[in-house]
């Protein structure tokens, strides 16, 4: 059963409006580069919508009522938010549910050193990377540095043409002959990814005469740190820095149909699910956008999914309507339908090895749905259960919406896994709806605007039918 493209049904109307959000998502794309800063953007967009923060609705001191639009901010680097619908909360939500942190490398706690009149920052990666794609590239440091003080600077530094850019080098291939013969895995190692920051060498202290003076690359780093970025090299003790690839999203083929970028998953299907739920202004069910971090190794932490940030955000919500019980809370939880919009791989034709072309997601044929992740026997997957997938099915007709469904990759290759199993945990109904990428996990990913524009509208038909 193949399912049709998307743009063989756009007039020039639809193709406009397309381009239109394309070009929205390219810009939030290209200043969201951390999770941090994807919570801050969302949050402007949502307070010009007219939502208001969890703790300004407390203070208020009335009760929500339907139609009302409440956020909550955890640490800065999740966000929840939420219409009240006109049916008690009791009966469930529906749920949007993405993650915004993407595969990068994060700075040490003691990452600063000098090696041969070179200045070096260690790394830590974080998430699923394949480590060669990260050396001989322009880089940037996207951050905070929280001062002891109580004050914390943002660092953004590689991203304005006027800043300079970082990056890890590579070996020359002329020298490479024992790097080249090992194992992609192997040829270049986590410890190796040292980001080059910087080689111009000071003297340590007023020369004498007669005597050289010793040379120093940190002192000139430390000087800089401190008068251009206020930034002490004790600070980085507690600051969170990532090394991001520098530069905007583009608009990718001479189609301008892809877009090229850093981090679409998972800031692609968060961005279409915010976009889905400012749009939708008075749902039957309460509606929500669940933004959360940490997706990338395991949902773990304060700010992961499977913290109860989420279930304590709801139980606010539920006592600011005057109808919140413990046992109302898990009804409310366990009722409640969701789509977890993760990305999922997009069939490629330079790769054909790894997919089961009936059972593979394809770029520009929409919203994709996989009943079921996990790796190799569905391990370490949410299976939802067939009755909301045929619920899904009718939604997503009657709204018109290009959609399809896939598995990842071929049975015994490999896998993955969303947060769809830990909302599952409730008892909720739980499928997976995303957008195909290609590249997945590499410093820049592709992604179709056709299907950025079609997950828009599945998200939208979901929040207000399911």
């Amino acid at each position: 059963m193949e399912r049709k493209n998307a743009w063989l049904s756009y007039d020039e109307a639809a193709k406009k409006q397309l381009m239109d959000l394309g070009e929205k998502y390219r810009l939030f794309l290209s200043r969201g580069k951390t999770e941090r800063e994807c919570v801050k953007l969302a949050v402007a967009e949502a307070r010009a919508a007219g939502y208001i923060s969890l703790e300004e609705a407390k203070e208020a001191g009335k009760p929500l009522q339907a139609g009302d639009k409440i956020y909550a901010d955890i640490m800065g680097k999740s966000l929840a938010l939420f219409t009240v619908g006109t049916e008690p909360m009791e009966a469930g939500l529906n749920i949007l549910g993405a993650h915004i942190d993407s595969p990068r490398l994060d700075l040490k706690q003691n990452p600063l050193y000098e090696d041969t009149d070179q200045a070096l920052l260690d790394t830590h990666y974080y998430g699923g990377i394949k480590k060669y794609q990260w050396v001989a590239l322009p880089l940037a440091l996207h951050g905070v540095v929280a001062k002891k003080d109580g004050s914390v600077l943002e660092i953004c530094i590689g991203e304005d043409p006027a800043d300079p850019v970082v990056g890890i080098t590579d070996l020359l291939p002329h020298l490479a002959a024992d790097q080249m013969s090992k194992p992609a895995a192997k040829v270049i190692e986590g410890e190796d990814l040292n980001v080059l920051i910087g080689s111009e060498v000071v003297a340590e202290e007023e020369p004498k005469e007669g005597k050289e003076p010793k040379g120093s690359v940190l002192k000139n780093i430390k000087a800089i740190l401190k008068e251009k970025y206020g930034i002490e090299e004790e600070d980085f003790i507690s600051a969170e820095i990532e090394v991001v690839p520098a530069g905007e999203a583009r608009d990718f083929g001479l189609d301008r149909s892809l877009l090229i970028g850093y981090g679409h998953d998972d800031r692609i299907c968060a961005y279409t699910s915010l976009v889905a739920m400012l749009a939708v202004t008075a749902p039957k069910m309460t509606s929500c956008c669940l933004l959360t971090d940490k997706e990338e190794i395991g949902s773990v932490g304060a700010t992961g999914m499977h913290s109860r940030f989420f279930e304590n955000t709801v139980a606010e919500l539920m006592a600011l309507t005057g109808d919140y019980s413990e046992l109302k809370l898990r009804r409310a939880l366990a009722n409640s339908r969701m789509l977890s919009s993760d990305v999922s791989a997009g069939y490629d034709p330079n790769y054909p090895a790894v997919n089961e072309k009936k059972n593979s997601a394809y770029l520009g044929r929409g919203l994709v749905f996989n009943k079921y992740t996990g790796s190799r026997g569905k391990g370490g997957s949410n299976d939802c259960s067939a009755e909301y997938m045929g619920q899904i099915r009718r939604i997503m007709d009657d709204a018109g919406v290009y959609w399809q469904t896939a598995e990842l990759g071929k049975v015994d290759q490999g896998g993955g896994g969303t947060i769809a199993y830990i909302a599952a945990n409730y008892g909720m109904n739980v499928v997976d709806a995303g957008i195909s990428v290609l590249s997945m996990h590499a410093p820049w990913e592709l992604a179709s605007k056709a299907d950025i524009f079609e997950a828009v509208k599945g998200y939208e038909a979901f929040l207000k039918n399911a």
